[in-house]
């Protein structure tokens, strides 16, 4: 008899293990939320550090892309309010357009990251990503270290979407090291489309070539037409200087082979998979304390380094 009360015992505890080995293997849900485009070579980057993260720790990750549209982004956070997830984690695709569902996701206790494109007005749990004020700022000053622009030159300066939160706070940085030295400039519009970008970036080219001193490329598909754009135009590699930013292979190359002098690494995959640790941490109730800063300007000496990174050929 006490032999078969045993057995029953067991058998219960071992019932009641299972479903909560299976709730455990389950896992949480969390939703990476961003304002760029699947077309952007850097954003494919991004994706797979999140994608990597998921299958590394058995969670499930909920991506999405709005290309730049603000409405489009708020809905999608929203919606993962609505399905109470485990955490969020979002890049900012205007200044101030994410405070109110910040606030909305402190209330509801779900863990807000902000990746890629900070916003310090708005109440996230973390950051993780690049300083785009200062990044502004070193290719600014990169520019005037090298004596590659001088007092009353002019800097042409392409992004692809004007007003967004990343250049925006890429030219608050360029113009506290130009506007002193009496540099002047100009941001123009290239759009998200690769060959509306190499059809404008070009026009512009043969409209001002004479009058642009140098280039800032204040995205990465922009950066990453620096080639094109020049050969198409018929200008030399090194003819016009070029820094800005470096997250693909395009400008990797661009840099090894002279078109570009300097670029800027953000580590896109370690970014959203730190960002996805720290909402994971969150979740379970250990709240951070601090944001984490990424990011390297690199030039041709280093830059094969980066190459082989996104070219996959860096050690895993």
């Amino acid at each position: 008899m006490m032999k078969k009360l045993s057995l029953l015992a067991t058998g219960l505890l071992l019932a009641l293990a299972l479903p909560m080995s299976g709730a455990l293997a389950a896992g949480k849900t969390f939703y990476w939320v961003s304002h760029g485009s699947p077309a952007d070579p850097v954003w494919t980057y991004f994706l797979d550090g999140a994608k990597r993260w998921a299958a590394d720790t058995g969670n499930t990750v909920n991506t999405s892309f709005h290309n730049g549209d603000v409405a489009s982004q708020q809905e999608a956070i929203r919606a993962a309010l609505a399905a109470h997830a485990d955490g969020i984690v979002t890049s900012s695709p205007d200044p101030g357009s994410l405070v109110e569902l910040a606030k909305e996701a402190n209330a509801a206790h779900i863990p807000i990251i902000n990746m890629n494109t900070p916003d310090p007005t708005a109440s996230f749990d973390a950051y993780v990503g690049g300083d785009n004020v200062k990044f502004g700022a070193a290719w600014a000053q990169y520019l005037v270290d090298h004596k590659l622009v001088k007092s009353g030159d002019f800097v042409w300066m392409p992004v692809e979407v004007p007003g967004a939160t990343y250049g925006v706070q890429e030219e608050q940085g360029i113009s506290s090291v130009l506007k002193p030295l009496g540099v002047t400039w100009e941001v123009t519009e290239t759009t998200l489309d690769q060959a509306e970008i190499i059809t404008r970036m070009s026009d512009y080219l043969t409209a001002n070539r004479s009058k642009v001193k140098a280039i800032i490329g204040m995205g990465d598909l922009a950066m990453g037409s620096i080639k094109r754009v020049f050969d198409q135009v018929g200008i030399k590699p090194g003819e016009i200087p070029v820094v800005g930013w470096g997250n693909s292979l395009d400008t990797t190359q661009e840099v090894l082979n002279g078109y570009v002098n300097a670029a800027q690494w953000q580590d896109p995959q370690a970014t959203s998979y730190v960002a996805l640790s720290l909402a994971n941490m969150a979740a379970s109730g250990i709240r951070p304390g601090f944001n984490v800063i990424t990011g390297a300007l690199y030039e041709k000496d280093t830059a094969q380094s980066y190459d082989d990174i996104l070219s996959g050929k860096a050690a895993k």
